[in-house]
């Protein structure tokens, strides 16, 4: 693929004309400018300069006042099944691609090109001809947050006149080693899946990791093949500034030790005496998890990478920065390793709560799920996927709640005895930032006894705070090691319903309940013989993980909804509303 075409050419552009181009931009080539009217040919010593050529040239530079196109020059033949899509977004993941490739077709296979642009580009091989021609219609200028694809063809060598479709179904086929073994993704992956690497480094020192114009940031970016946001303007005036690292476990840990370095050498220079250490930010709900039951895990790590490392307080959180600080004191060398296996604990956890997150968030239509804040999607620099908009209609928090539903409800969640304090916080700290943050009251029922296992706390608030103040419940449990590493936190909810309407939960023969229980994994029960209270209401019992629980609870406030407008009287024809009772 050495065989460049360049169309938009002017019919008064030369040979020479193009030649000139070529050394501007460094581009060598290894034949002669073949013009014709309007588009010309030339030979490139191998497909890296091709593909340097294309990055440069394409839609870049004019040639007699027209834009020069350059692409690869493929056979009428040989125009088949393969595209190269070019200018993909550097930190677009795996996941989106796919899905976007797998909407014009199967999809064979998908490698990546290791190019020296910032941006990603891989060649893409489609089931079937018409398939690669509907995704090259679609995709070509195609934006895609605020980078136009190019997608051209690639000689296909395999071409048969007509190719099959494989399997009926759109999608992706199964996939042998193509992506894993591209070069592109062995020597430099480009689509990231991975939590970024979040560091402070004192504010005197980013001068220094900038360099003159940007040279030093540049050189660093291209060395490590990270791209690397110095955020320079937060926090006006503060002794340290966040950096973020986009690019895979590796590449975060070169860059890490370079900035490192550039630190220390910095230090030197300006005859700095005090210790540079390495500061880490990671998201609070994978800290429980880096520390490990009774701090084994962060013990080991100490002693394998000979450093100490310390964690900022969880007082020192606010609902505004979700993150804790990691400081890390040893040698360059050292510290290198620490950053090295703190990071892959951090991002096992982050791939752990992405596929319980995925598992079910398919069960509740519109869910905003950066809304939660359980997950680091709204986090400076934390990767998109958990941060999408929710779809049209979705409010905030969450759902998208029909009109009359946002009245307040009360709902009984029962957490371990022994996480009381933890809900609560140091003097009450964390359970009022909890609900301002939910827009719930949250308070917590005083023990049934001395020996009780489990403590009710009683949430009040319409759905949109139920689901924020829920969540994260369940998520402190889960990042205090209240449940393991690799358990479900599954609590059990109370709900109180009209006892005329229990009726309609549990369904004729159970049928309600049962297809409840079907569709959002949670078990629910309506106790038979139960005495309704004072108000003349009955508990329904909900137990499950946090998406099937908020589904349970939402799908019986619905059937209570129904019933209510069931009970409300007809106006006959021509009637006036009733005027509203006066109390």
């Amino acid at each position: 693929m050495n065989k460049l075409y360049i169309g938009n050419v002017s019919e008064e552009a030369s040979a020479e004309d193009l030649e000139t181009i070529f050394e501007q931009w460094k581009i060598p080539h290894s034949g002669p400018f073949l013009i014709k009217t309007g588009y010309a040919f030339v030979d490139c010593p191998d497909e890296k300069v091709a593909m340097k050529a294309i990055d440069i040239l394409s839609g870049k530079v004019e040639l007699h006042g027209k834009l020069l196109e350059v692409e690869h020059s493929v056979p009428k033949r040989q125009r088949s099944c393969k595209l190269q899509i070019r200018n993909i977004p550097p930190h677009m993941q795996w996941e989106v691609l796919d899905g976007l490739l797998a909407q014009y077709g199967a999809v064979e296979n998908c490698e990546q090109v290791n190019t020296d642009t910032e941006t990603a580009v891989v060649n893409v091989r489609y089931a079937a001809k018409d398939q690669a021609r509907l995704a090259m219609e679609k995709l070509n200028g195609f934006l895609m947050e605020n980078y136009t694809l190019k997608v051209s063809y690639i000689p296909d060598e395999n071409a048969a006149p007509d190719a099959a479709p494989l399997g009926g179904r759109r999608g992706f086929a199964p996939r042998g080693s193509s992506r894993s073994g591209s070069p592109g993704l062995g020597a430099r992956p480009k689509l990231q899946s991975d939590v970024p690497l979040r560091m402070l480094v004192p504010t005197q020192f980013v001068g220094a990791i900038i360099g003159k114009e940007g040279a030093t940031i540049r050189n660093i970016t291209k060395q490590t093949h990270s791209k690397i946001d110095i955020h320079r303007k937060e926090n006006a005036g503060a002794a340290e500034k966040p950096i973020t690292v986009h690019s895979t476990p590796e590449g975060c840990s070169n860059a890490c030790r370079t900035i490192m370095e550039i630190m220390q050498k910095e230090a030197l220079d300006t005859k700095f005496t005090e210790e540079i250490p390495l500061k880490i930010l990671a998201h609070n709900n994978f800290v429980g998890r880096l520390i490990g039951k009774e701090g084994r895990n962060l013990k080991k790590i100490e002693q394998d990478t000979e450093t100490k490392i310390t964690i900022s307080p969880l007082q020192d959180l606010t609902l505004y920065n979700p993150e804790r600080t990691i400081t890390v004191k040893g040698s360059i060398e050292a510290c290198s390793r620490a950053e090295e296996e703190v990071m892959k604990k951090v991002r096992e956890s982050y791939e752990n709560d992405c596929a319980a997150m995925n598992l079910q968030s398919n069960l509740i239509p519109g869910l905003n799920l950066n809304a939660l804040g359980l997950f680091p999607g709204g986090a400076p620099g934390m990767p998109p996927s958990m941060a999408n908009a929710p779809p049209p209609g979705a409010q905030a928090g969450g759902y998208s709640f029909g009109q009359g539903q946002q009245e307040s409800e009360t709902v009984h969640l029962f957490i371990p005895a022994l996480a009381v304090g933890a809900i609560i916080g140091k003097q009450g700290q964390h359970i009022k930032q909890l609900s301002r943050f939910a827009g719930a009251s949250i308070k917590i029922a005083p023990a049934d006894g001395a020996d009780a296992k489990q403590r009710m706390v009683i949430v009040a608030g319409p759905p949109e705070a139920q689901f924020k103040a829920q969540g994260r419940i369940f998520g402190k449990l889960k990042e205090e090691n209240f449940f393991g590493p690799k358990e479900e936190v599954r609590l059990e909810a109370h709900i109180k319903v009209p006892s005329f309407a229990a009726g309609r939960v549990i369904g004729k023969g159970g049928k309600t309940v049962n297809e409840l229980q079907n569709l959002t994994s949670a078990e629910v029960v309506v106790p038979r013989e139960q005495t309704p209270d004072e108000n003349d209401q009955v508990v329904v019992k909900i137990t499950g993980h946090f998406y099937a629980s908020q589904l349970a609870q939402r799908k019986i406030q619905e059937i209570l909804c129904q019933v209510r407008r069931q009970q409300q009287p007809k106006p006959s024809p021509g009637a006036q509303p009733p005027l509203p009772r006066r109390k």
